[in-house]
């Protein structure tokens, strides 16, 4: 698939990871200064190095959920304006999981806790950052 291997001046990667019709999704530390602080999140995070975008997201479900990514699992891949770098592009990725890889998540250093959110809910609700909705939308839309 295309991107994920390229080499380019990125600031992280980010995943939509469906299973069973719901998204895996992570409330975000509560530390003041922390960008969104409490807010509910997708896996992934800041580029180290010279890393691929999925070199980038692989290392970050790693160290986040204990999460093993293959290239299987990404379905679908763009580029965006990065969220907290808006002078860098950042990597938008939407993949799937089965029950039992999410029922073996462990948490990781990050974050205070996570949950399968319906779609629905992860669209309207308040606490999730506004620009992985948007870019959750723009998946949806070119899907059809």
């Amino acid at each position: 698939m295309e991107l994920l291997d390229d080499i380019f001046d990125f600031s992280g990667s980010k995943i939509a990871l469906f299973c069973e019709g719901q998204i895996v999704t992570s409330l975000r530390d509560d530390f003041p200064g922390l960008p969104y602080a409490g807010y509910w999140d997708l896996p992934g995070g800041g580029r180290e190095n010279n890393e691929t975008p999925f070199e980038c997201l692989a290392r970050e479900t790693m160290e986040e959920l204990n999460l093993t990514l293959t290239k299987d699992n990404i379905d679908w891949v763009k580029t965006y304006q990065g969220m907290i770098k808006p002078d860098k592009l950042s990597v938008f990725m939407v993949g799937h999981i089965s029950k039992a890889d999410f029922d073996n998540i462990v948490l990781g250093d990050e974050g205070q806790t996570y949950k399968l959110m319906s779609v629905a809910g992860f669209l309207t609700e308040n606490q999730v950052i506004p620009q992985l909705q948007e870019r959750l939308r723009d998946y949806l839309e070119e899907k059809g």
